[in-house]
C-alpha cells in the first residue's frame, strides 16, 4: 500500500466540523510538496504553483459513476488533487455506455465505480483513487474537501448539501444533472467563501509618464500601451523617481480611468515633484461570496447564469422542469420511461401544477420542449457529459483553491436545437438492446444510423483530438459503415499526459494518432478508425486527394496553429464539407461552425496579429522580462543552432561556400561568414575547460562590455535631438554587471552555456565540479573594457531587420581569408558540428537554464524583475496554457453541433460558442452567414464554384461567361497569367485548350485521377465595373 493510500485509510479522529482542518504536518507537506513541472507545465501556466499545491491537499468525493460522473472524475484526477473517492451503489447497465467511456459491455452488471476505477487510476498515479459502494451519508462526506453529486435526486442533494454547508470550514458542494440535451449545475461553497483571483488574468500594469501634485492626483502613462484599469480598482507604485513617497503608499483606489490616464484618491500636494520613471500595477482584491444552501436556493434562485440570449427565459423553465422531475419520481416511483408519451404527458401536468403553485410563474410553458425533456430525461449523452463535466471539474478546482470565480449558484444549459424538429414515434425512440440506447431515446434510430455510417476526418490527435475520439467512440460515429480518419504527425511527450488523457507514460515517443486510435477502439471496439501520421498541407495533397475529401461527411479540426486551420478551412470550402472548428487557451475556449452555404468560413475573420517589440527595444532598450526572454531565445538560437548549421554548410563544401560569399556584398552574408568564423576559428573549443572560459568571456561581453558601451554612447543625462531626456520611459537606464563567483545565477550561466558549447563540438561534459570550475574562472584573464567612439546603436523603433548592402566588399574578403586560415585543420579532419535545436521540455539538456540565465542577467542590467526557470519556460518556450476542463467543454459544444450537421439543420439552429471557465462565462450565438455577391438574377458566395464541362478553349470560356452577360478580361492559374485581353500576343491563345495552357504556362501538374483544374477569372459587366465571380473549375476529363 502506498503512503498516500495508507493516509487515505487512516481513521479520522477529528471532531465533527473539523474534518477538513489540515494538521501541522499536512500544512508543511503542502508547502514543501514538489510539483512535477515537466508533467504539469501547461497546467501550471494556468494555475500557478500555489493553486497546484492547494489542489494536491484536497480530497474529493464524486457520487454516481454514470457518464457525467466519469467525466468529472477524469478532469479532477488529471488536475492533480490528493485523492478521489468514487461512490456508487448502482450496477452498470448497457444504457450507461452511451456516455460512460471507461467501461465496456463486459462490465455490465458490475458496480459502476468498480468497473471504471482501474482506468481512472491510470490517468494520474500521484492521485489516490478508491471506491466506496455503500450508500451516501454524512459519515462518508466527512473527511472530504469537495463533494460532487452527478446522479442524485434534488431531495438527496438537499440533505447532503445541508450537512456540507454546516461544517466549519464548509465542505464545498456541487450538484450536477444531465438529462438528454438538458443539464443543470448548482454550487454551494459555504456561507463565506473567499475567491483569491476572480478572473485568472495577470494584473494590469502601466509605465508612468507623469504624476501631478494635488487632489485628486492625475497619473498619465506612456502612449505606447493602452491602460486596462477600471474605476474602483486598487493599484501600487514602484520605481517612481522624485515623488518617492508614492512608492510606499500601499494600494490606492483609482477613478476616472482613461486609455492613458487615471486619477488617484490621494492628495499629493505635499509630495515631492515627480521626476521620472515608475510602474503602476493593479492589485487584485479577494472577493467573499455568501452561498445559500440548496434548500433555500431552490426557492429563491436569484439570477441564473445565462449562456444564450436567444433563450432568455429558458433557465426558469428548466429550473421548474428539474424540480418537477423529482416530483414525478416521488409520485410514480420511477422516471418517465423513454419513448413513453403517456409518461411525458404526466410530467407536463406536474410541471404545470408546480408552476401554478409557484410564487413567480413562468408564462407560456412550451409543452413540446417539456415532453422532449421527459422523453430523454434518463439519458446521459456523451457531448453533454463532456460539457458539464468540464464545468464541474473546474468548479472543483475553484473549491479546492479559491482560484477563479465560482459559479454562483445555478446554471442551466440545453441544446434543444439538436433535437429532431418533430416529436418522433415511440417505436423510433426504443432500442433497449443497444449500447446506444440512451442516445436513441433522445434522437431516434434514424439519426443513430447516420452517425454509425458517418465518414469523419479528425485533424489532430492532441488534447482536443483525444476528447473528440472518446466522444466519437461513445456516440457511435463510424461504428457502422463509416470511418474516422485521424491524422497527426506528432509523437507523445511527457508534458502531454496531464490533459491528453488517452495517452499513458508507456506511450511516450509513440505516434499520437496511432495510440489515440487504439484507445478509441478500447472504448468501443466497433469504431472503424484509420490512423495516419501525415500533416494536412499543400505538400500532402497527393495523399489527401480529391477522392479522400469527396468521401467525407464532416471534418473536425483539433489543431493548435492558425496556418493549419486556414488550410483545412480552404479545403472544406473547396469541397463543400462541414468544418467544426475549436480552440482553447487556458480557461477559455471557442468553437465555430463552418457549414457549406449557410455560414461564413473560418478564414473570413482573423484575429489581429500580436504586437511585437521593436528590434531596438530587444537589442538595447528592454523594459520588461518578456523583452529579455525574447532576446535570450534569439541569442540561444543564433549561437547554438544557426551558427553551427551555417558552419556545417561551409565544411560540407568550402570552395562552393567561399565562391558564393565572394559574389555577395550584403550584410546578411557578412553576418553568416562572421558566425562561421566564430565557430571554426575565433571561439573554437577543444576541451570542456575551453567551453568554460568561452562562457565566462560571453558573460563579460553580454552583461558588462556591451552595456558599458551603451551608456558611454548614451550617458544618463543624454538628450534627444528635440531636447528631451534620451532615457525617458519606457527606456530604462542600464548598469553593467560584474561577474561574481559567489552568485549562483552567474555560475549557472557559465555552466549551462559551457555545456551547450561542448555539445556543439561533441565534447564530453564531465561531472560538475564547482570548486574546480570556479578556480579556472578566477584565473581567466578578462581584457579591460575600452569604450569606442562612433559606435552605431539603433534607436529607431520602426527599424526592421532589412540589412543595407555593404559598400566595401573587402570586409567580406577579409573575413573569408581569416576563415580559410583558421579552419584549415578542420576541413582536413572532416569535422561536423552539432547544431542544437531548442527543446523546452527536457530538464536535463540545460536549454532552459541557459535561456533563464541569459534573460535574468539582462534583466539585472536594466533593473527588471527576474523570473524563475518555470516562468521563463512559459514565455520563451511560448507555452500555450492548457487544462483538461476547457478541452472537455470545447469538445462538448462541438459534438452537440454534430447532431445538427447530420440533420441538415438551418443556420438559426447552429451555435458558435465562447467559454471562459474562470469567470465563468458562456456565450452562444448563431453563426454569421457568408458574404453573398449578386449579379443580374444570380447570387453566389465563397462556397460556390462555377463548373465548365469539357476540354474547352480560352474562347469557349469567354463565350460561356458572355452568356451570363459577363466579359472576362483575365484568366490566371496559380501565379501564372493564362490570358489577358490587354496583351496582343494572348489573342494567339484564344483557340488553344485550357488544359494545354495550364500545363505549358502555369506548369500545373494534374494527377491522372483528377478530372478538373481551377482557374481564377476576372470579369466586368457591360458598364466596365468589376464583378467578383466564383472560382471556375474546368472539368476537362
Amino acid at each position: 500500500m502506498s503512503a498516500v493510500e495508507d493516509a487515505e485509510q487512516r481513521p479520522i479522529k477529528r471532531a465533527r466540523g473539523d474534518e477538513m482542518k489540515p494538521s501541522t504536518e499536512e500544512n508543511e507537506g503542502q508547502a514543501n510538496m514538489d510539483i512535477d513541472e515537466d508533467l504539469h507545465s501547461r497546467q501550471l501556466a494556468v494555475y500557478g504553483r500555489e493553486t497546484m499545491r492547494k489542489m494536491a491537499a484536497a480530497r474529493v468525493l464524486i457520487c454516481g459513476m454514470n457518464g457525467l460522473g466519469a467525466e468529472v472524475a477524469k478532469n479532477v484526477i488529471l488536475a492533480g488533487v490528493k485523492s478521489v473517492t468514487l461512490q456508487d451503489t448502482k450496477k452498470l447497465s448497457l444504457w450507461d455506455l452511451s456516455a460512460q467511456f471507461y467501461v465496456n459491455e463486459e462490465d455490465v452488471g458490475k458496480n459502476r465505480a468498480e468497473a471504471c476505477v482501474a482506468r481512472l487510476k491510470e490517468l494520474n498515479t500521484a492521485v489516490s483513487v478508491r471506491v466506496c459502494d455503500r450508500k451516501l451519508d454524512e459519515s462518508l462526506v466527512a473527511g472530504h474537501s469537495v463533494v460532487v453529486l452527478a446522479d442524485a435526486t434534488m431531495e438527496e442533494a438537499k440533505q447532503i448539501d445541508a450537512f456540507c454547508h454546516q461544517q466549519v470550514p464548509a465542505v464545498s458542494f456541487i450538484y450536477a444533472k444531465s438529462a438528454g440535451v438538458f443539464s443543470s449545475v448548482f454550487c454551494d461553497f459555504g456561507p463565506s467563501f473567499t475567491v483569491l483571483d476572480v478572473d485568472g488574468e495577470n494584473p494590469h500594469t502601466g509605465i508612468i509618464a507623469s504624476i501631478s501634485n494635488g487632489y485628486p492626483a492625475l497619473v498619465t502613462c506612456i502612449e505606447d500601451e493602452r491602460l486596462e484599469f477600471q474605476d474602483g480598482e486598487l493599484v501600487t507604485f514602484s520605481e517612481v523617481k522624485g515623488m518617492t513617497e508614492i512608492n510606499g503608499l500601499g494600494p490606492v483606489r483609482v477613478k476616472n480611468c482613461k486609455p492613458q490616464s487615471f486619477e488617484l484618491d490621494v492628495n499629493t500636494e505635499n509630495f515631492s515633484n515627480y521626476v521620472g520613471g515608475g510602474l503602476v500595477t493593479q492589485v487584485k482584491e479577494p472577493k467573499v461570496l455568501n452561498f445559500q444552501p440548496m434548500a433555500q436556493a431552490i426557492q429563491a434562485p436569484g439570477e441564473f447564469l445565462l449562456s444564450d440570449f436567444a433563450k432568455i427565459d429558458r433557465s426558469q423553465v428548466l429550473h421548474l422542469a428539474f424540480q418537477s422531475l423529482d416530483k414525478y419520481v416521488e409520485t410514480y416511483g420511477a422516471h418517465p420511461c423513454p419513448g413513453s408519451y403517456e409518461d411525458a404527458d404526466k410530467f407536463v401536468k406536474i410541471v404545470e401544477k408546480m408552476n401554478n403553485e409557484a410564487k413567480e410563474k413562468v408564462d407560456g410553458l412550451d409543452t413540446v420542449l417539456l415532453k422532449q425533456f421527459a422523453l430523454g430525461c434518463t439519458s446521459v449523452l456523451s457531448p453533454m457529459a463532456a460539457l458539464v463535466g468540464g464545468i464541474v471539474g473546474q468548479e472543483v478546482v475553484k473549491a479546492c483553491s479559491g482560484k477563479f470565480h465560482p459559479l454562483y449558484q445555478w446554471f442551466y444549459f440545453d441544446s434543444a436545437e439538436s433535437l429532431p424538429k418533430e416529436l418522433l414515434p415511440a417505436e423510433e425512440l426504443l432500442q433497449p438492446d443497444s449500447r446506444f440506447g440512451a442516445q436513441i431515446a433522445v434522437f431516434g434510430r434514424a439519426i443513430q444510423s447516420r452517425l454509425l455510417d458517418m465518414n469523419c476526418f479528425l485533424v489532430g490527435a492532441g488534447a482536443l483530438g483525444c476528447e473528440f475520439l472518446k466522444g466519437f467512440a461513445v456516440m457511435g460515429i463510424a461504428c457502422g459503415r463509416g470511418t474516422v480518419s485521424v491524422t497527426d504527425d506528432d509523437t507523445i511527450e511527457r508534458s502531454n499526459l496531464s490533459r491528453q488523457f488517452l495517452f499513458r507514460d508507456w506511450n511516450i515517443g509513440q505516434s499520437k494518432s496511432t495510440v489515440a486510435a487504439d484507445a478509441a477502439r478500447a472504448i468501443n471496439p466497433s469504431i472503424n478508425i484509420e490512423a495516419m501520421q501525415n500533416r494536412v498541407s499543400p505538400q500532402t495533397e497527393n495523399f489527401f486527394n480529391d477522392e479522400f475529401w469527396q468521401a467525407l461527411d464532416i471534418v473536425v479540426n483539433a489543431l493548435d496553429n492558425v496556418t493549419a486551420r486556414l488550410y483545412v478551412d480552404s479545403r472544406c470550402v473547396y469541397f463543400s464539407k462541414p468544418l467544426l472548428e475549436s480552440g482553447t487557451l487556458g480557461t477559455k475556449c471557442n468553437t465555430q461552425m463552418v457549414i457549406p452555404h449557410l455560414t461564413e468560413n473560418y478564414g473570413a475573420s482573423r484575429d489581429p496579429p500580436e504586437k511585437e517589440a521593436p528590434m531596438c527595444t530587444l537589442h538595447s532598450f528592454p523594459h520588461n522580462i518578456d523583452h529579455c526572454l525574447a532576446w535570450a531565445r534569439s541569442e540561444f538560437e543564433g549561437m547554438f543552432e544557426q551558427a553551427p548549421a551555417e558552419a556545417n554548410v561551409y565544411l560540407e563544401d568550402p570552395v562552393k561556400y567561399v565562391e558564393s560569399a565572394r559574389s555577395a556584398t550584403d550584410s546578411l552574408t557578412k553576418e553568416k561568414v562572421e558566425k562561421v568564423l566564430d565557430c571554426l576559428a575565433t571561439n573554437r573549443c577543444s576541451s570542456y575547460e575551453d567551453c568554460l572560459v568561452w562562457a565566462r568571456m560571453k558573460f563579460q561581453d553580454y552583461f558588462h562590455d556591451r552595456i558599458a558601451q551603451l551608456v558611454y554612447t548614451f550617458p544618463e543625462d543624454a538628450l534627444t535631438s528635440s531636447g528631451t531626456p534620451f532615457w525617458s520611459p519606457p527606456k530604462r537606464f542600464p548598469k553593467p554587471v560584474m561577474f561574481d563567483t559567489s552568485d549562483q545565477a552567474h555560475v549557472m550561466f557559465v555552466r549551462s552555456m559551457a555545456n551547450l558549447k561542448a555539445g556543439v563540438y561533441g565534447i564530453a561534459t564531465p561531472d560538475w565540479d564547482e570548486a574546480k570550475a570556479l578556480a579556472l574562472l578566477s584565473r581567466t584573464e578578462i581584457p579591460e573594457f575600452k569604450p569606442k567612439s562612433g559606435v552605431k546603436i539603433e534607436t529607431d523603433p520602426n527599424a526592421t531587420a532589412n540589412r543595407p548592402a555593404l559598400s566595401d566588399e573587402s570586409v567580406i574578403l577579409n573575413l573569408i581569408e581569416k576563415l580559410e586560415q583558421g579552419s584549415h585543420d578542420l576541413r582536413k579532419a572532416d569535422l561536423r558540428l552539432n547544431p542544437i535545436h531548442f527543446e523546452k521540455d527536457d530538464d536535463t539538456n540545460f536549454h532552459m537554464e541557459a535561456i533563464t540565465a541569459l534573460a535574468n542577467m539582462r534583466a539585472r542590467n536594466y533593473e527588471i524583475t527576474e523570473v524563475d526557470k518555470l516562468k521563463a519556460k512559459f514565455i520563451a518556450g511560448r507555452i500555450i496554457p492548457a487544462i483538461a476542463t476547457t478541452t472537455a467543454l470545447a469538445t462538448g459544444f462541438v459534438c452537440l453541433e454534430m447532431y445538427k450537421v447530420i440533420q441538415n439543420k438551418k443556420i438559426e439552429d447552429y451555435r458558435n460558442a465562447f467559454g471562459n471557465l474562470a469567470l465563468p462565462l458562456f456565450a452562444l450565438a448563431e453563426p454569421i452567414p457568408p458574404k453573398r455577391e449578386t449579379f443580374k438574377d444570380m447570387a453566389w458566395s465563397l462556397w460556390d464554384r462555377w463548373i465548365i464541362e469539357g476540354d474547352v478553349t480560352v474562347q469557349e470560356v469567354l463565350d460561356w461567361l458572355k452568356e451570363k452577360e459577363l466579359t472576362a478580361y483575365s484568366i490566371s492559374c496559380g501565379q501564372s497569367l493564362i490570358y489577358n485581353n490587354i496583351f496582343p500576343k494572348h489573342k494567339e491563345r484564344l483557340n488553344k485548350k485550357m488544359s494545354e495552357l495550364v500545363v505549358t504556362i502555369a506548369k500545373l501538374e494534374i494527377p491522372a485521377s483528377r478530372k478538373h483544374f481551377d482557374v481564377v477569372i476576372a470579369c466586368e459587366d457591360d458598364e466596365g465595373e468589376d464583378v467578383d465571380v466564383p472560382l471556375v473549375s474546368i472539368k476537362f476529363r
